[in-house]
């Protein structure tokens, strides 16, 4: 229970106790200032009474259901009694007892019409709270929904950056195979050079000795 509530009930019950009693002895008096004096300190202390069910009737709507639905069934008692006080009231402050009777029955009547139409607006409050109730767990899942959703954009994004990254590798390891494949042509063809080089310079030299022989063996014939 709402100790905010129990603290409005107790100062409630202490007051309504004291107006009651305030009540039956101030109907023994006979007219005149005191119990003019009476009547003012009990018609404060009705108005004080009113205030306290008003504070306890919002703190009671404000708890959970459960306890919201005790709280107010108690409450609809309090209502009752100050009901009653305020009859009797009347009937102290009212010079025509007929009158007065004539009152508390027109009263009483309404007093219980108002606890038909409060327990009915009791009900439809409940009602509607258990469709705010429904409509705010749609909303919670709703909302679970679109954060699933995004999360899966932002995880398909990330996914696509990182292929446009494999790509962008995958490219860059092409060029590179294109470019050691241009340095094998280039080094094959040099490769090439290289050895028809070397045959040349062969046959230029082997020329040489051949020439070199022939004049060799010629002057020593000629001797």
């Amino acid at each position: 229970m709402s100790e905010v509530f129990e603290g409005y009930e107790r100062q409630y019950c202490e007051l309504s106790a004291n107006l009651s009693r305030k009540c039956n002895s101030t109907s023994l008096l006979p007219d005149g200032v005191e119990k003019n004096a009476k009547v003012n300190e009990i018609k404060s202390g009705l108005d004080d009474c009113d205030v306290l069910i008003r504070k306890m009737d919002l703190e009671a709507r404000s708890l959970q259901p459960n306890a919201k639905a005790m709280l107010l069934a108690k409450l609809r008692e309090y209502k009752s009694d100050l009901n009653k006080l305020k009859r009797e009231f009347k009937r102290i402050t009212s010079g025509d007892a007929n009158q007065a009777s004539r009152e508390e029955l027109l009263e009483a009547g309404m007093a219980d019409a108002h606890s038909v139409s409060a327990d009915q607006r009791e009900r439809l409050t409940m009602s509607v709270e258990r469709l705010n109730q429904s409509s705010d767990r749609i909303k919670e899942s709703r909302r679970t929904i679109l954060e699933t959703e995004d999360l899966g954009v932002s995880i398909l994004e990330d996914l696509n950056q990182q292929r446009q990254t494999l790509l962008h590798a995958h490219n860059k390891l092409h060029g590179v195979d294109d470019a050691i494949d241009k340095s094998k042509k280039v080094l094959t063809s040099m490769s090439r050079r290289m050895t028809r080089n070397k045959w040349i310079v062969g046959s230029v030299i082997a020329a040489l000795v051949v020439a070199i022989i022939f004049i060799i063996s010629f002057k020593i014939s000629h001797h």
